[in-house]
Order: structure tokens, then sequence, then C-alpha cells
């Protein structure tokens, strides 16, 4: 059966890309931008492009779900993608060839549901743990707040952040597009509700973007009520990951409770 599959990179400076057919790169915030990069931006049909320096990668998810007709949607970031093969390579082009084809895709959904990075292992902190210790925590305990009370059967799904150590995050992942549109309806409408409970002006730029954040968190939660056969697949990042910087911030985040000023 032929699949329609396209994966979203989520863009918002001009970049190298893969050339290939399954990708789709997209400006995501491109209501907010005055700059032309050169891809599809996120602005057009129905959208909330506006709402990018809060919902990040998500105004460009939000636009395919409404606006493309596809067998198959995912997301990745233009610096971060699934790759079966990791390069060991230091070269960002050399990474970029090894990243996910459009064949081998299709060969994986022959057998799978869906396709959803390798859980991320915490070890020492539960995922609610971690969010605590790095961001501000209330929009995340008001998040639980709505789910309670309007999804009170993923209640007991969302207390296991409080548990589990490892989960899917980056917000990315390859759905069949009935999947997609069901985890979308739950996410956005919760994520709806969580804006008219916090005052945004509360925080900080880098901390006001809560909402990408906590979907990282909710795309655990719903997957754990779905009965879906998902094929884990590695995370390559194009540039090599500073990863002593990283994990000395993650230290002296949870030593000291100093939240995180700005991505790694």
């Amino acid at each position: 059966m032929k699949k329609n599959i396209k994966i979203l990179i989520a863009a918002h400076k001009e970049y190298m890309m893969p050339n290939d057919d399954l990708y789709l790169p997209i400006h995501v915030g491109k209501g907010n931008s005055n700059s032309e990069i050169g891809y599809m931006g996120d602005n057009s049909g129905d959208n909330i492009s506006e709402k990018n320096p809060y919902y990040s990668e998500l105004t460009g998810l939000y636009w395919a779900w409404k606006n493309l007709e596809v067998d198959y949607l995912g997301l990745v970031h233009y610096r971060r993608y699934f790759a079966l093969k990791k390069s060991m390579s230091k070269n960002p082009k050399d990474r970029m060839n090894s990243v996910l084809t459009l064949e081998q895709a299709k060969s994986i959904l022959d057998e799978f549901d869906g396709i959803v990075p390798k859980k991320r292992n915490y070890y020492v902190e539960t995922l609610y743990s971690h969010y605590e210790n790095t961001l501000h925590v209330e929009p995340l305990e008001i998040t639980g707040m709505i789910i309670k009370e309007k999804y009170p059967e993923y209640f007991e799904s969302f207390e296991k952040l409080k548990v589990w150590r490892e989960g899917y995050m980056f917000n990315m992942m390859i759905l069949k597009k009935d999947d997609m549109n069901r985890y979308l309806k739950w996410l956005f409408e919760i994520l709806s509700d969580l804006e008219f409970r916090v005052d945004n002006s509360r925080y900080s730029p880098f901390h006001a973007r809560f909402y990408g954040r906590i979907s990282e968190l909710l795309f655990n939660v719903w997957l754990d009520l779905e009965n879906l056969n998902l094929k884990e697949i590695p995370v390559i990042d194009i540039e090599p990951v500073n990863w002593l910087k990283k994990g000395t911030s993650f230290l002296k985040a949870k030593i000291t409770s100093e939240k995180y000023e700005k991505s790694f």
C-alpha cells in the first residue's frame, strides 16, 4: 500500500536540509517574522503561528495537522533528526547524510504504527522532578489540574511522570494521521485551557515557552493509554552537543534549584 508520509522540519532560520521527499521544512513563527528564509510558513490556512514564542515547534505541527492531507505525519527539528545509524563524524554534512530516508520510513511503517525517538533516561531524576528542578513547575502543576478535571482517565498516567525516569522527548514523532488527529485534539485542548490559567508575563521569554516543553511530557501521558506498536529510533544532532556543559547545568539545577535560562 502506498504511504504518503511527510515529516515537518521545524526551523526559524536558514539551514542545510536533507535532500529527500520525506521532509518538508517549515518556518515556524512566520506570522511574527518579516524575514524570508526560503521555507513554507506556518501562518497560512488554519494556524496559530503567532503563538510560536510560547508554543515553539508546536505551531508548525498544528499547521500540518490542520492543512496537510497525508497518511502519516511527523515532526523533527532543523538540527535534530531520526537516524537508523548515527554518524560518528563531527562534520554536520556527514551527520545530515545519515538521517532517516523515505524508503527507510516506509519499510518501518509496514510493520509499526509509528516512529518515536529512543527514550531519554534521566537516571537520577523522574520526568517530573527534572522539569521541576530546571524550569518553573507551576504551569505543569496546573496542567495536572486540567487533566484531572477534564480528562480524568489520563490523570493516573500524568501522575506516573513522578515515577518514570525515561520518556520520549523533543516533540519528535511520526504517526498515522488518524492517531495524530486524536493526539493533537487532546493536546491542544489542554494547552488552550492552560493559556487561560497561566499569566505568561510572569516568565522570561525563555521560560514562557513552557507549552512546548510540557507537551513533551504529555506525549508520554497520552501514549500510556494507547495500544500503539511503535518503533524507537535513535536521534542524531546535526551539530555535536556539548555534553559536559549540558551535564554540568543539569547537576547545578538539581543541587541548587537554579533554573535553566537557555537551551543547550
